[in-house]
């Protein structure tokens, strides 16, 4: 039985597809991520996208970039109604997914996320309805015209302007008129470090913290975690003491990486990642604490934290 001849004019198709495809992956995963927060969700989305792009024919796509982001953001949205149903069942709070964005890090998912989609950003972003989520991130990060917009969510350019007038409005509202700067962040995490890995008594974090300071824990069930965000320095600080005394926390080691863009700190041990910290800081005062000990949540910086050994 012979072999079948590849059709060169086939070959060349799928060649050009693929360059093109390539030179978009890692703004389609942002666009993704944006959406949806969850690694895993939004690498399934990507393919699809490209198991879609696959069939195009090129001639007709005056401009591939739109185009793909408008395919990837609609299967995001589906992906998030699907994604907000499961969180009906989830125990406690629902954290976004960190990615590392170290050195060490892939490299164009790394670039991709380090500009703008820090962990605090994507927690206002989880708050917005999912129409405002996907119009915001278009026009805003990826500017995109009104009618661009407006055709990918099957709306009219009157809606959309709303849209993302409302969401832009509420994430400047939460970002609130002096955000931290990266020099501030680093050293509230350092300190958050040094009572980590008991260098440095709980007391002396407190004087950093706001007194409408949040701590929100998300572990999906896995692990010790508050089922409701907790509130207050008091409350704060009796939660946290109490979690760093459990003998499974008690024995991780801990180091600083780069989370989201920022600096976050990782608690590991042999090798397997247990929880992932971060703070948001305002005015000079930690006003958010939030961690991850979901393991499901973790595999976007389990590479890290094994090279940090």
């Amino acid at each position: 039985m012979s072999e079948s001849i590849p059709d060169p004019v086939e070959q060349q198709s799928t060649s050009e597809h693929v360059a093109v495809f390539a030179g978009h992956r890692n703004a389609l995963f942002g666009a993704a991520y944006r959406v949806l927060g969850a690694v895993q969700d939004s690498e399934d989305v990507v393919q699809e996208a490209w198991l879609r792009w696959q069939n195009v024919e090129l001639a007709k796509v005056r401009e591939p970039r739109s185009y793909l982001l408008r395919v990837v953001t609609r299967t995001a949205l589906n992906s998030l109604r699907a994604q907000q149903r499961r969180r009906e069942d989830y125990p406690g709070p629902w954290l976004p997914e960190p990615i590392s964005t170290d050195e060490e890090s892939e490299p164009g998912r790394a670039a991709e996320i380090a500009d703008d989609v820090s962990l605090a950003l994507l927690v206002v972003l989880d708050v917005l309805s999912p129409l405002e989520r996907a119009a915001f991130v278009l026009r805003e990060v990826f500017e995109l015209s009104y009618w661009e917009v407006a055709e990918t969510l099957d709306r009219s350019e009157d809606a959309v302007r709303k849209l993302v007038s409302r969401a832009r409005a509420h994430v400047r509202e939460a970002s609130g008129p002096h955000p931290g700067d990266a020099a501030a962040h680093r050293e509230m995490t350092e300190k958050l470090l040094g009572v980590s890995r008991g260098k440095l008594p709980l007391e002396e974090f407190v004087s950093a913290l706001a007194p409408d300071v949040v701590l929100t824990t998300d572990a999906g069930g896995h692990a010790k975690a508050a089922l409701n965000p907790i509130l207050g320095i008091e409350k704060v600080i009796r939660f946290a003491a109490g979690v760093l005394a459990t003998p499974e926390v008690a024995a991780l080691s801990w180091e600083i990486g780069t989370i989201n863009g920022r600096a976050g700190i990782i608690g590991h041990q042999a090798g397997r990642i247990d929880t992932v910290a971060w703070l948001e800081v305002r005015c000079g005062l930690v006003t958010r604490i939030d961690m991850i000990r979901n393991p499901e949540k973790l595999d976007a910086v389990v590479a890290l934290a094994q090279e940090n050994r």
